[in-house]
């Protein structure tokens, strides 16, 4: 964990100058004619449905530190790759033309398929031949720019957005307004995070997750299924990337390194909330998101993203184990 200590905060001082280069807007301004209130919950509204979406896509991020120890910067590819997998399915003429829905399933399903091949063909190998942490973490940044340009040239730089959902009318809920699509992507993402944290309380599979991720060899010496348990994970944790860039790419659009720009912020809310932690990648990105939007009411749109890193260096300063983080022994 040495190296970790050393990384990370080198790894935050990145994320900011990084935002500072690549942030773009996360949607529009809100309008200023209005009252402070009411575009204060509009923002608050906004921030809340940003942070469920880098939520969604983080959670997989931390359940595969917290059971592997690996930072994989590939993981903003597999929300890119769910995104365009889906957009190929329902929009490109080589495609079969499948409403969204139907396309989304499949493609989650594929980002669940292309987790589990990583693991297995790659990163299984490379840990039995006792590769160390920061080779595998360079190994994970070739696999984000081969992925990524990969993308690239199937893909395209052209944005685009999916068939369905794309322009609605929006409607007003008091002082908020909403569109029946956005609405609709936050019921479902807190749903899925719902779910999840069912899914590793109340479930077998779940229990042993949370074991490897406290004491990978006890939970070895107690019978379980260590190389199972963390297939399942980056399955899991493929299949969320996969669906949280279908979400995203549904309330924006959809761009050949829209992972890449995800990837910050997702690093962003799993650091604040604590490392390995999935209920604090939760929290984590929820604060992130949600101080993303607000800060536009006094900023430039395109600093939002150096803010929320802002807030995340502010709480690692009082807190370094991020809010739901457990602090560590040294030595």
């Amino acid at each position: 964990m040495r190296g970790l200590r050393i990384l990370l905060p080198a790894l935050a001082l990145a994320l900011v100058m990084l935002s500072a280069s690549s942030a773009r807007g996360q949607g529009e301004e809100v309008p200023a004619g209005r009252g402070f209130g009411t575009r204060l919950l509009q923002a608050l509204l906004d921030g809340v449905q940003f942070g469920v979406i880098i939520a969604i896509t983080a959670v997989g991020l931390s359940l595969v530190f917290g059971t592997v120890h690996l930072i994989n910067f590939a993981h903003g590819e597999f929300v890119t790759i769910g995104a365009t997998f889906a957009f190929f399915l329902n929009v490109s003429p080589a495609g079969p033309g499948w409403h969204l829905i139907p396309a989304a399933i499949i493609a989650v399903l594929f980002g669940a398929l292309l987790g589990g091949a990583v693991e297995r063909g790659m990163w299984r190998p490379l840990r039995a031949r006792g590769t160390g942490l920061i080779n595998l973490f360079i190994v994970s940044i070739g696999l984000s720019l081969l992925l990524r340009h990969i993308i690239l040239v199937l893909y395209g730089t052209r944005p685009a957005s999916f068939a369905q959902y794309d322009i609605q009318d929006t409607f007003d809920l008091g002082p908020v307004g909403f569109t029946p699509r956005d609405l609709t992507v936050t019921l479902l993402s807190v749903l899925v995070l719902l779910g999840v944290a069912a899914l590793l309380q109340r479930t077998r599979i779940g229990t042993a997750v949370r074991a490897v991720s406290v004491n990978r060899d006890l939970a070895e010496a107690s019978g379980i299924d260590v190389q199972r348990v963390v297939l399942f994970v980056w399955m899991l944790g493929g299949a969320l990337a996969a669906l949280g860039g279908i979400f995203f790419g549904l309330v924006e659009i959809i761009t050949w390194d829209m992972g890449f720009k995800l990837l910050l912020l997702m690093f962003a809310g799993i650091i604040l909330g604590g490392l390995g932690s999935a209920y604090g990648a939760m929290v984590g990105s929820l604060v992130i998101g949600i101080v993303a939007q607000v800060s536009t009411l006094w900023f430039p749109v395109d600093l939002q993203y150096a803010w929320a890193l802002l807030v995340l260096i502010g709480v690692l300063l009082v807190r370094p184990q991020g809010i739901l983080g457990r602090r560590e022994r040294v030595g």
